[in-house]
Parts: structure tokens; sequence; C-alpha cells
């Protein structure tokens, strides 16, 4: 399988202190790469500076094959890496539809475009996508509900939808199913499981291993800035380091997800 991302070497610090220490990771394409790691392990640090938040000291990221590194968030996001956050920042006063439909990039806003009237047409197949998206995610019934009426899990929905109207490649997600109740977190890891089978690629950080192990492709643990294992799920579950230095002293504690 073809890598999409990949990291060399990647550092970064804060007041002298590393928080990412020389991290080489790669994501292949249409697959679900996790990363997990007790907290200040330097995982959403990570994250961060793949989509452009944080700026890296040393080391390289590489987007299909292109040096990205240290380019602004909006530059990456218009590469398709699209970022979502552990507490879901929508436009809370603005419909479910609207919130798809502000993050698409419109052609029909550019001034020739509008003289020609193209945009009517165009305005018309971005309404249909961003509802097509919304039937997929099962969010069609609320279109017209302003998005702080949402619950908490499908706001994590609605930023899936936003990225994809942003025409991610690469969905990048912070806990995407924290503090989402069990059969709505089945439910969203169903759709990015869908997403998959259509060219999407997923680089998800999450705590809730007894719920999302059972989706990923390969995984990455991280302890102290550095990446200490790698695997398939089940190879990590019997990785001795990652008992010991992650999740604390035993298998239950593997399967509980502490």
């Amino acid at each position: 399988m073809k890598e999409i991302l990949k990291t060399k070497n990647l550092s970064k610090f804060f007041y002298g202190l590393k928080a990412l220490d020389r991290v080489n990771i790669n994501v292949e394409k249409d697959k679900l790469t996790l990363i997990i790691g007790p907290n200040g392990s330097g995982k959403t640090t990570l994250i961060n500076v793949i989509s452009g938040f944080y700026k890296a000291d040393e080391g390289q990221i590489l987007f299909n094959g292109m040096d990205i590194t240290n380019k602004p968030p909006h530059e990456i996001n218009w590469h398709g890496i699209v970022r979502t956050f552990q507490v879901p920042q929508p436009l809370k006063k603005l419909t479910v539809l609207e919130n798809l439909l502000i993050a698409e990039q419109n052609p029909g806003e550019r001034i020739l475009n509008s003289l020609l009237k193209k945009w009517v047409k165009k305005e018309e197949e971005i309404v249909e996508k961003a509802y097509n998206y919304l039937e997929f995610l099962g969010l069609d019934h609320l279109w017209d509900s302003e998005a702080y009426k949402l619950s908490g899990g499908q706001l994590k929905l609605l930023e899936i939808g936003r990225a994809l109207m942003a025409n991610a490649k690469l969905i990048v997600m912070d806990e995407p199913i924290a503090g989402v109740n069990p059969v709505l977190a089945n439910n969203i890891l169903d759709r990015i499981t869908e997403l998959k089978k259509q060219g999407i690629t997923f680089l998800i950080v999450e705590h809730r291993l007894d719920i999302i192990l059972k989706y990923v492709d390969h995984v990455y643990v991280m302890a102290n800035g550095k990446v200490i294992a790698e695997g398939g799920a089940e190879e990590i579950l019997n990785n001795k380091e990652v008992i010991e230095v992650y999740l604390g002293a035993t298998d239950e504690a593997v399967k509980c997800g502490v």
C-alpha cells in the first residue's frame, strides 16, 4: 500500500523540553492509523505539528511525497489534510446544512463566475453534495437545526461532514469518540470505515481502546515524546513495553482502555 503521510525525525521543543523526540510515522493510504499513549506523551503535539498549528523544530513532514513541513494550516488544508478537534468547533448559530456549505471552496463567489452566472449551477451542486453527506452521516433529519442543538456525538459527525466538504484526503482527528455513548461511538467508527473504502485516510488520536481497536489498521504508541511501539491491534495489546510504559501494569488495563 502507498503511504500518504510520512514524518522523518520530527521534533518539537517547548521551553527547552522535547515534546516530540525524532518521531517517525508512516500513514498508509485508505487506512485508519491510530496514535495512543498516556497524557503528555506527545500525541496531540504530533497532530498539531502535522496540521500546521505548531511549527516543527527539527525533521520533516511529507504528504503525498511533497514537503509540507511548517506550512501554515490553511495551506495544509488546501492540500487535503483536514483536522478535527476533541471539542468540535462548528459555527453553532448556523444550521447543520449551512455548516457544511461554508466548508466548501466555492468558485461561484469569484467575480467572473458570478458575471457568467455559473454560480447558480455550482451552488445547487454544493447543496446536493452537502445533503448527500448528511444522509451518509445520519444527520439529514437535522439539516435545518442550529448546530448548538446537536449532541456531542452528532457534532463529531458534523465535523466529519465539514472535512468531507473540504475535499479531505487525510482526516486527522483528536479523540473523535471522547464523551460519546458506545452506540454512537461505533456508528461514528462505522462511517469512518465506509469512508476508507471511498479513498479517505484517517490519522486518529483516541483513548477509548475498548471501542476503537477493532477498527484500526495500524497503531503507534507514544511515551515521553517518542514512538515506543507500532503494529497491529493484537500485537500492541500483547506488547509488554506498551503495558508497562503506557498502560501501567496489567492486560486488564489494556482491555479497559485506561
